[in-house]
């Protein structure tokens, strides 16, 4: 039998208790403290999705050094639990797709979490992983959705960045968190690239490396893994939507860079460069000592003034899922001219019929998200919203409605 839903409290509440959770734990996985937070019972049950939306549930669970009430101690258990599970879920599955590939002959690049798993920068199951992304050669795109195939997986949909296959027997698991039982999926990339906010950035060229063999690949250099890592990154921070996990893996990359490599990486001229200081700011205000001085200098001298002002001094939470607003032009700072800002402007008035139908397939992907009447309404009633009302972010307010539903009798 279905439990009735819990009424949440006003969005205040909610964002007060996403901010003051959400800035406290991320610290506790750099520089763990060893007195307990004095929060509410509504703050501890926030403080759950936050772990979950900041993506340091299973690190939280291994770090801690005080003790919890028992409720948020156990749903870390269970999600460090859960990510060992993932953990060896993706190790069979990269070691299939390794074989598999090399069988045909294609060549292919491990993209983000799959490589820098290979550098053990985490333990077993401490950093989530919810797909395998992959980037092969536009005319290998046929030859690796048959290895997909042979290996049980479908194309589920795809967009401009990406083929999403996903296994063919799965089922819909609607637990909150990670959970060994949702689907791995396989994300396929011809080309790596992001819009910052309407403006292309592509280093497609910067990660393949000079010959690259039949099986999976590593990145070209140290310097390249790190410049995908940023510009991700820095894409999530301009849409409000980074987790703390990313800036985490900024910062240990960063901690194993040589002089060499942030030649490699900062060499350029600021025209290929200025996205990256907001990424390295945060990674280096929440993980001190992790960006040397002289380079985080250097990143901000190539950065739009704009943008620099901007992540001067701005806090995590800001940019990240736990921010519950909804922004009518979220990340309109990255724009370098003024052109840029009335594209982006005409972008979020006006999407085109591409854009439309990724927020569509967002929305199927994900069938939580319906739960929630925003998808369903047409674009005109968004707008709308974003100008003269304070509509939550419905993926955070889904995960709040979620951890308040799990503990209730």
């Amino acid at each position: 039998m279905t439990r009735p839903a819990k009424k949440l409290p006003s969005f205040g509440v909610i964002q007060a208790a996403l901010r003051r959770t959400s800035e406290h734990l991320v610290r506790e996985v750099v520089a763990p403290s060893p007195q307990t937070p004095a929060w509410t019972d509504f703050e501890w049950i926030v403080a759950k999705s936050v772990s979950d939306m900041q993506g340091i549930a299973a690190l939280l669970a291994n770090r801690l050094r005080w003790q919890p009430p028992s409720a948020f101690k156990a749903f870390l258990d269970d999600q460090l639990a859960h990510g060992r599970a993932r953990h060896e879920q993706a190790d069979v599955l990269l070691r299939k797709l390794d074989s598999a590939l090399r069988g045909l002959g294609v060549a292919a690049v491990a993209l983000k979490g799959s490589a820098m798993r290979a550098l053990g920068l985490h333990g077993a199951g401490e950093r989530p992983m919810g797909d395998i992304d992959l980037l092969v050669r536009p005319a290998d795109t046929a030859a690796c959705a048959r290895v997909l195939g042979d290996l049980d997986y479908e194309l589920l949909y795809s967009s401009r960045r990406h083929d999403v296959f996903a296994p063919r027997a799965r089922q819909l698991v609607r637990e909150f968190g990670e959970h060994r039982n949702h689907a791995l999926k396989v994300e396929v990339h011809t080309r790596v690239y992001e819009l910052l906010p309407v403006r292309e950035i592509d280093i497609t060229h910067a990660i393949w490396s000079q010959m690259p063999h039949a099986g999976l690949n590593s990145y070209a250099s140290a310097a390249a893994l790190l410049r995908h890592v940023l510009l991700h990154a820095a894409n999530c921070l301009r849409a409000n939507a980074a987790r703390f996990i990313q800036i985490y893996d900024i910062a240990l990359l960063a901690k194993r860079m040589k002089a060499t490599d942030w030649t490699g990486l900062l060499g350029d001229d600021g025209e290929r460069t200025w996205w990256m200081f907001p990424p390295l700011a945060l990674a280096s205000r929440y993980v001190p000592g992790s960006v040397p001085a002289e380079i985080l200098a250097h990143s901000r001298d190539l950065c739009t003034h704009w943008l620099r002002l901007r992540y001067a001094s701005r806090e995590l939470h800001d940019v990240t899922w736990c921010n519950l607003r909804i922004a009518a032009l979220p990340g309109v700072e990255w724009s370098r001219t003024p052109g840029d800002v009335l594209r982006f402007v005409r972008s979020r008035l006006l999407p085109d019929r591409v854009a439309r139908a990724e927020l569509a397939d967002t929305a199927v992907s994900q069938p939580a998200l319906m739960q929630l009447p925003w998808y369903g309404i047409s674009h005109t009633e968004r707008v709308v919203r974003w100008l003269f009302t304070r509509p939550p972010r419905v993926q955070t307010i889904s995960a709040i409605a979620a951890a308040v539903q799990a503990e209730a009798p």
